[in-house]
């Protein structure tokens, strides 16, 4: 399984959220280009770097900084944050990221999404982002009737073959990932799941893991220390 430590971006520095709210916002370093060494450093194969800023205002905020970190590493890098259009997901395709992760903004443009995925193929991902199963929008303060698998499945009608799979409500709580949502997309879905949120311990990992998971993205456990990347890797 595919360990991917998150490093997300916003107002130049490496922070995290809790549950995807801005107002609890902690920062773990100011320097987001050493954070992704760092992690290299301690036997990464591969990064999970969000633009917030980007995603906020839905343009390339911190181009040039994310720039930077594709520089600065050799592992393969998969980016999201403020991808709204086929010239910035070019641009950083171009630039050396992996996998252009598109959101839930996207999903309000389905013409895009699917010019996207037939034009990139497998260097593209779509994250959803979701609650109790539901698709969650606007920041995660709306819920949908639309489900996450019943829209990865829409997905890959397209030829989407990477999800990134996000329960909100477990995001930064340190209480473990929605284990039996992850099985229900796991069991549904065709294209490689990525788990994301609430993964706080090795223990997670190695469940994850056993559930034959293409991968799990680590952020607040991986800062404070309650896993160590080394040491799971």
């Amino acid at each position: 399984m595919n360990i991917f430590p998150a490093i997300d971006i916003k107002n130049g520095k490496c922070v995290r959220l809790v549950q995807g709210d801005f107002a609890k916002l902690e920062t773990y370093g100011d320097d987001p280009v050493a954070v992704a060494e760092r992690w290299c450093s301690q036997g990464a194969k591969g990064l999970h770097i969000i633009d917030l800023d980007g995603a906020l205002m839905g343009e390339a905020v911190n181009k040039k900084l994310i720039m930077d970190m594709i520089s600065a590493v050799n592992v393969p890098i998969q980016f999201g944050g403020g991808v709204r259009d086929m010239k910035y997901a070019q641009e950083m395709i171009e630039a050396g990221v992996t996998r252009v992760i598109l959101g839930t903004s996207a999903l309000s443009n389905k013409g895009f999404l699917k010019e996207a995925i037939q034009t990139f193929g497998e260097k593209i991902a779509v994250s959803l982002d979701a609650k109790n199963g539901y698709i969650a929008v606007k920041g995660w303060t709306e819920l949908t009737d639309v489900t996450a698998a019943d829209l990865a499945l829409e997905l890959e009608s397209y030829g989407l073959q990477t999800v990134v799979y996000t329960d909100i409500s477990k995001d930064g709580m340190m209480a473990g990932p929605n284990f039996e949502e992850i099985a229900n997309m796991q069991k549904r879905i065709h294209s490689r799941l990525i788990a994301s949120g609430g993964i706080s311990t090795a223990e997670d990992v190695k469940k994850l893991k056993e559930m034959g998971l293409y991968g799990c993205v680590i952020g607040k456990a991986l800062y404070t220390g309650g896993i160590s990347l080394k040491d799971i890797v």
